[in-house]
């Protein structure tokens, strides 16, 4: 059993988080920085030092990071769709030679999915899914008590689903996808106003397509549990939540999804950090999403 902290690292398009958790999931000092940077060296050293002040000159075990996708050789190379200052950026080699400590990294939502099946909601499951729509839209598989990966590393991309045929355009270049209808991002390009400022209106569109897109992935791979974290979808709150439930009902007729749970990602929001230092911590074999 691991005795020393891990450094944990949220790589996000509003915010970079570092903590040091304990190999039992407790948050010992975190802190975070607005992502904002004239160019990829300048964003890298404000990580860099974020993390050098959570360290705190205290030895660490590893460094595990839950980064916005999509990526590229599982994690050598980084191009988050909303941080446009990285594109094929080597993120963990750059890391792991400032810090002098061994770094895993892999997507976001894929950390978070790795969490909630650690000590979240999800423990004791073999099956589930689980979401971030903060941003960005990401998503976490965990099939047979296994976390998918894919071939590069990005599996579970479900902020890619196309949940409106003639919708407008996204970032990764095809249209209707649902980050470019219910993420952050395409709430403040709609409306004019943070998705913190959203209506109730905004948010049970958002909770409308979230759940469509839930119910593609639930007819297609036989999942009982979905787990919802990021920030938008955790202030949005129940109004968002009972929609996302009853779409997904709606567009999930089959006897096996009839007994369908949704929620909000037990962790809250603490997923990210926690779920950053599960990759670490799963990378070595010290935890596992199995049963």
């Amino acid at each position: 059993m691991l005795v020393k902290d891990i450094l944990a690292v949220d790589v996000g398009a509003t915010k970079l988080a570092a903590a040091r958790v304990t190999s039992e999931g407790v948050i010992k000092k975190q802190s975070s920085i607005p992502t904002k940077s004239d160019n990829a060296e300048d964003l890298f050293l404000k990580l860099l030092s974020l993390s050098e002040d959570v360290l705190e000159g205290v030895e660490v075990a590893g460094c595990g990071v839950g980064s916005a996708g999509p990526m590229t050789d599982n994690g050598e190379k980084i191009s988050p769709l909303n941080i446009p200052q990285w594109r094929s950026f080597p993120l963990r080699s750059k890391l792991s030679e400032a810090l002098g400590v061994p770094v895993v990294l892999d997507n976001d939502a894929k950390a978070i999915a790795l969490g909630e099946g650690w000590i979240g909601a999800a423990s004791g499951h073999r099956n589930y899914l689980a979401m971030v729509v903060s941003t960005g839209i990401g998503g976490g598989l965990v099939i047979d008590g296994k976390l998918l990966d894919g071939d590069m590393g990005n599996a579970g991309h479900i902020g890619h689903v196309t949940v409106e045929s003639d919708g407008p355009l996204c970032l990764c270049g095809s249209t209707g996808c649902l980050e470019a209808l219910a993420s952050g991002a395409a709430i403040e390009k709609e409306t004019g106003k943070p998705a913190a400022e959203a209506s109730d209106e905004v948010k049970m569109r958002c909770g409308y397509f979230v759940g469509k897109a839930i119910s593609i992935a639930v007819n297609l791979l036989d999942i009982p549990i979905v787990l919802i974290g990021g920030s938008v979808a955790l202030g949005f709150g129940p109004i968002f939540l009972n929609q996302v439930r009853s779409t997904a009902t709606t567009f999930c007729g089959l006897d096996f999804t009839k007994d369908l749970q949704i929620d909000f990602a037990g962790l809250e929001d603490k997923a990210p950090l926690i779920g950053a230092a599960a990759v670490w911590l799963n990378s070595n074999g010290s935890i596992s999403v199995e049963e």
